[in-house]
């Protein structure tokens, strides 16, 4: 279905150096970029330009937006989304979407990375002292920083910083001029190694539900859609948030099943259980 044809991928920020060769290699794909696609218009990171849709709905906008300017019939787009992780309470995580858009046959294949590897964060800082001890926490120089006047405000944005020399001199500026200065990570792809292992594995995911067919309709793209909650505790039996199942559909019917966990295990420890462990 997918073998030798042309697949744009959606992006400015150089995720074709991930995703490319993973697709050329496991689909047989002639990918390329289309020139000049402004991603930028649907949301950007720093928020000049606010995200009015949700990641799946700006994800599709990307797609669509890819389409329309180059007329392929195939496209892959990736939209990744940061803050508190979903179960994990403290942690924060990074969340991967990669969606394939077949229009030529109606399919939408998405695959997914959320992980609590990532350098996201931002704080308030006074001095050269504790801008340099977040920038070593965010991974600096390899991930690049942001500076802006305060969090939140778009006075000013200075982007993409990746030396010493010049993280402090702009710090010392943006506090000459606004008394403050707000540090946080850079999550532009290009800028965050980090981010791009994550959307390499968010897009190893949409490739192994790409080649999985669909039992009753034997069309690509039969994947895990949902995971179900409530594996028991194995002390005291209340359901846990762990996975108990997970619920596949097809990407082309809809046809649909449950499928319980692939690793065969039928309870959760204590320490996840919200009795015994509250």
């Amino acid at each position: 279905m997918f073998k030798g044809r042309k697949l744009a991928i959606a992006t400015q920020h150089r995720k074709e150096e991930i995703i490319a060769p993973l697709l050329q290699k496991s689909l047989g794909v002639q990918c390329f970029v289309p020139p000049g696609l402004d991603t930028d218009a649907l949301g950007t990171f720093t928020g000049e330009i606010e995200r009015k849709d949700d990641p799946l709905a700006t994800l599709r906008a990307k797609c669509q937006l890819a389409m329309a300017q180059t007329g392929c019939d195939l496209v892959v787009a990736s939209e990744g989304s940061f803050g508190p992780h979903p179960t994990l309470f403290f942690a924060l995580a990074g969340d991967e979407l990669v969606m394939l858009l077949d229009a030529r046959n109606n399919l939408e294949i998405v695959g997914r990375d959320l992980s609590t590897e990532t350098n996201f964060g931002g704080c308030e800082v006074e001095s050269e002292d504790a801008l340099m001890r977040f920038a070593k926490g965010a991974g600096f120089p390899e991930h690049t920083l942001i500076l802006r006047n305060a969090k939140g405000e778009n006075k000013r944005i200075i982007k993409g910083i990746s030396t010493e020399e010049k993280l402090r001199a702009d710090f010392r500026k943006m506090l000459a001029d606004f008394g403050s200065a707000y540090a946080e990570t850079d999550m532009r792809a290009l800028y965050n190694p980090t981010r791009m292992q994550a959307i390499g594995r968010a897009t190893e995911k949409l490739i192994e539900k790409a080649l999985s067919l669909c039992p009753k309709c034997s069309a690509p793209g039969f994947g895990i859609t949902e995971v179900r909650p409530g594996l028991p505790c194995k002390w005291c039996g209340t359901p846990t948030e762990s996975a108990l199942s997970y619920w596949y559909r097809c990407a082309a019917c809809d046809y649909s099943e449950a499928k319980p966990r692939p690793d065969g295990r039928t309870a959760e420890e204590p320490m996840y259980c919200p009795s015994c462990n509250p």
